[in-house]
């Protein structure tokens, strides 16, 4: 067979940029304009155009396995089928979550003017809700700025930097004149939305618009009318509070047989490590606790310390059940609170979360071991402890003396587990637990949470108690107190919500636990067995 001719002339030489550019995938290039929706009109004036339903672009097809290769990008698929729906805004969901104008998605929200009403008259203080009230106007001053006045297709969303916001807002431009039942006054503001709602109902029947309100009472009057009511959701870290990280998991009884084979075992600082792979380990989080109680075999329980690809390695715990382990005179009575003194008595953690029912031990086993890093080791300089005021009943009023002094009757749980915790020394006299009671007392500081925004801790031991009752802003300006060195402790029973608006799910607390699972210098315990008393574990169960 001949050869081919050889080339009549060179070709051009390419350069390594060009190799590049050739073999990458073109992308295509992203426009930061976010272009209004040509059919999501809401004009609310006397002669409204008919509102025709946004389009939905189909899903994609399904493409060949070569064509996959190619450097166009894969259609987004719409997150709903039909058009976006309408979500009318109460005034306490905009007060309860400032941010919750952006949380809907591709759907569009509604404003009446009697919301806005609503939030310049709360807007006046120093609370959480004027705060927020004030942020709301900010956020919706920045969306209405450089717009056309009358709003006629909305403001999209996603204007000022929230891409995860896709709908537009549309705000009340003419009084609506809905009959009502004659039960309910028309003057009142909650009644008012219920007017709108109907209103925007009759005039854009293809579309599906719902009240959104954390008023019970609002969104029964709704529904008793026929029309659509939701709740805000988007403010709940999660929907079941049993789905709660607990930060411990029981091993499989057959763990031996199945990973024994792989597994690496070496012994380092008084503590046995293993070194496992299998089907376990997509399971496991770092610093989750493991255990195994199987009859025939001695029980394991260990920390997970590191995650690595496929492998994990297991610490074993501490026996803090052990009377020779004891942390100022207390011992662990299960399992449960052993794991808790490994995580309170680590260096290497800086943020310890336990929840559990009322005589599971969460203060008493966190304040031994403060007294006995701050006294004994030295590792902390003092103890800050602090809470929010929420009264169980009715409020007693202004309270007299310092910070400390109005903090007191609010710390008695402190007080009393600082008499258990002064009694455990059985072998000093009356003079010296007096002297211990007022060591003690120089080194543990009560604090109100007014006054913590701005402050910095350095080397302190900061408990946090009943921290159910903090929202996840308040959660947050806490813990981002801490300065080096500083390690901070969360307890609460999240079945003892005191605050208002607030539920398991949207607890600061459930959203601590859930935020920091898996980082490598947290922890959390769920404690599960009371130990207070066999009256008080018998009341848990029952009342």
């Amino acid at each position: 067979m001949p050869l081919p001719k050889p080339p009549t002339k060179k070709a051009t030489l390419l350069t390594p940029s060009d190799i590049d550019a050739q073999s990458a995938p073109r992308k295509t290039p992203r426009s930061h304009k976010t272009e209004p929706a040509a059919a999501a009109l809401l004009e609310l004036r006397d002669d409204p155009a008919p509102l025709a339903p946004s389009p939905v672009s189909a899903p994609a097809q399904p493409v060949a396995r070569s064509s996959r290769i190619q450097s166009q990008p894969k259609p987004r698929r719409p997150r709903s089928d039909g058009p976006p729906k309408l979500f009318v805004l109460d005034t306490n969901v905009l007060m309860h979550d400032p941010m919750s104008i952006y949380r809907f998605e591709e759907h569009d929200i509604y404003l009446p003017m009697i919301t806005l009403e609503e939030l310049d008259s709360h807007k006046r203080g120093m609370s959480e809700v004027a705060r927020n009230a004030r942020q709301v106007s900010r956020e919706l001053d920045a969306l209405v700025a450089q717009t056309p006045a009358n709003f006629p297709e909305g403001v999209a969303l996603a204007k000022t930097g929230h891409r995860e916001a896709g709908g537009h807002l549309f705000f009340q431009t003419q009084l609506v004149d809905v009959q009502l039942p004659v039960g309910l006054p028309q003057g009142k503001a909650d009644n008012q939305i219920l007017g709108v709602v109907q209103s925007l109902r009759q005039k854009h029947p293809e579309r599906d618009v719902v009240l959104v309100s954390k008023d019970i009472n609002m969104r029964i009057k709704a529904r008793a009318l026929g029309l659509p009511a939701e709740d805000y959701y988007n403010d709940k870290t999660l929907d079941d509070g049993d789905l709660l990280y607990t930060g411990v998991l029981p091993l499989p009884a057959d763990f031996w047989e199945r990973h024994g084979k792989t597994m690496e075992s070496w012994q380092q600082g008084g503590a046995t490590f293993y070194r496992i792979s299998g089907p376990l380990i997509p399971a496991l989080l770092v610093n989750q606790f493991v255990y195994l109680e199987a009859p025939g075999v001695s029980p394991l329980y260990a920390k997970v310390t590191e995650i690595t690809g496929k492998t994990a390695v297991l610490r074993t715990c501490k026996e803090y059940t052990h009377q020779k382990n004891a942390v100022w005179g207390v011992t662990a009575r299960n399992r449960e609170q052993n794991f808790a003194l490994n995580l309170l008595m680590d260096p290497e953690c800086d943020f310890v979360t336990l929840t559990g029912t009322a005589g599971t031990g969460k203060t008493l086993m966190t304040l031994a071991a403060a007294l006995s890093q701050v006294l004994d080791e030295r590792r902390y300089t003092e103890i800050i402890v602090t809470r929010v005021t929420v009264p169980v009943g009715e409020d007693i009023g202004y309270l007299p003396g310092t910070e400390e002094e109005k903090m007191s009757p609010w710390m008695g749980a402190l007080d009393d587990n600082l008499e258990v915790l002064a009694r455990t020394d059985s072998g000093a006299g009356d003079w010296g637990r007096a002297a211990t009671n007022e060591l003690v007392r120089s080194k543990v500081k009560i604090k109100s949470m007014n006054f913590m925004r701005g402050r910095t801790f350095l080397n302190k031991f900061v408990i946090i108690d009943e921290a159910q009752n903090l929202t996840p802003k308040q959660m947050k300006t806490l813990i981002t107190r801490a300065g080096p060195g500083t390690k901070i402790v969360c307890l609460g029973n999240l079945a003892q919500i005191d605050t208002p608006y607030l539920t398991e799910g949207s607890s600061g607390l459930t959203y601590a636990v859930d935020r920091f699972k898996g980082w490598p210098h947290s922890g959390h315990v769920t404690l599960a067995r009371g130990e207070r008393s066999r009256l008080a574990d018998f009341a848990s169960e029952v009342l």
